[in-house]
């Protein structure tokens, strides 16, 4: 396997799963492509992207998620299969759906990072509206046509298969990390007396008003990282919290190192990147209690149910105030977001494009 031809989008943890991902592959010998689809890299995005040694390019096309979407889509197929015979790849990877259906001449694997029908019965308990058929058929063309589709949990690949049928070839790969840069080591008895949250303050699934609304009530200041700025323009009100804005990932690693204490009463999560950021920065993770983060966290954080404000005060309330418990449980985020590593989840990869590739 020398050549891959990566879809990604610049918006949320997509990026940094692509960039990690693509640079661990590259240490392994391949040359990366990252196709960039939506809203184009920042500055910020542009030098990691640089520094993991990916070819970028990237185009204004609308992602499928978006409203409306669908001319832009279906140019945005025509360019990546230009791409796909320019670069002659080895394996296409896709983390979307819909261009899984294009007559590739080369291997699909299509990532399922998270979806419009899973995200609404997480979040709003109840089925999609037949407003996302559309939708949904462009989702099911593609999960139908890829070669192997992937899942980072069991409960994202059962989720997913929940909403759109039995899949014929699949396989659970955990997402990964590249580790904190070395440095003075964190001493959890010495962090700060703060509660960190990050995600896309405008996401409901993230359920950051959650805190927004818990914060008066906490015994020490909350800071928020993400953007409050949804990909329509509208902007989350925050109150009661210190809003950091979007960080870069080595300032959100400060962030982390700092504070003592990371929330997220996510109401849908189908991995949870950042909390495996701030697992590995020795931070205590109090989370929503959904079936994905119990998957990976369990044993190894406080969990409350995301519609509970009274549980979550409570549960960072006690961490606060029982400086061992917090250590302690801090300690054991750390061991747990040892098992995640990028280069395992490299190899994982690996595997997969070599037996499509055979």
């Amino acid at each position: 396997m020398k050549s891959v031809l990566m879809t990604a989008d610049a918006v949320g943890g997509v990026w940094r799963y692509a960039v990690d991902l693509g640079s661990a592959l590259r240490r392994k010998g391949a040359t990366i492509t990252l196709a960039v689809m939506g809203p184009p890299p920042d500055a910020r995005q542009q030098q990691e992207a640089v520094r993991a040694g990916l070819h970028v390019i990237d185009r204004p096309y609308r992602l499928e998620w978006m409203d409306d979407p669908w001319t832009d889509l279906e140019r945005a197929g025509e360019w990546l299969l230009d791409l796909e015979r320019a670069i002659r790849p080895d394996v296409v990877h896709l983390n979307g759906y819909a261009h899984a259906a294009l007559q590739w001449r080369t291997p699909v694997v299509v990532v399922a990072h998270s979806c419009v029908r899973t995200w609404w019965r997480a979040v709003r308990a109840e089925p999609a509206p037949v407003t996302l058929d559309r939708y949904t058929a462009a989702v099911t063309a593609g999960l139908k046509s890829a070669r192997c589709v992937v899942a980072p949990t069991t409960a994202m690949l059962s989720a997913l298969q929940t909403e759109y049928g039995p899949l014929a070839s699949t396989r659970v790969i955990p997402n990964g990390r590249v580790a904190a840069p070395a440095g003075v080591p964190v001493s959890l008895w010495r962090k700060e007396r703060m509660v960190i949250a990050a995600g896309r303050a405008w996401d409901e699934a993230k359920n950051i008003a959650a805190i927004c609304t818990a914060a008066r009530r906490l015994p020490w200041p909350v800071y928020v990282a993400g953007s409050a700025k949804a990909p329509d323009g509208q902007a989350r009100d925050l109150p009661d919290v210190h809003l950091l804005g979007h960080l870069a990932a080595s300032d959100l690693d400060g962030w982390f190192r700092c504070a003592a204490i990371y929330a997220l009463p996510a109401r849908y999560e189908p991995f949870g990147l950042s909390v495996l950021e701030a697992a590995q920065a020795g931070c205590a993770l109090v989370l929503g209690d959904i079936e994905s983060l119990r998957e990976n966290w369990d044993g190894a954080a406080v969990f409350v149910p995301p519609a509970d404000e009274e549980a979550l005060v409570h549960a960072i309330s006690s961490l606060a105030e029982d400086p061992v418990r917090r250590v302690t449980l801090a300690q054991r985020s750390q061991a747990r977001a040892a098992r995640f590593s990028i280069e395992r989840t490299a190899d994982e990869y690996r595997s997969v494009y070599e037996r499509l590739i055979a």
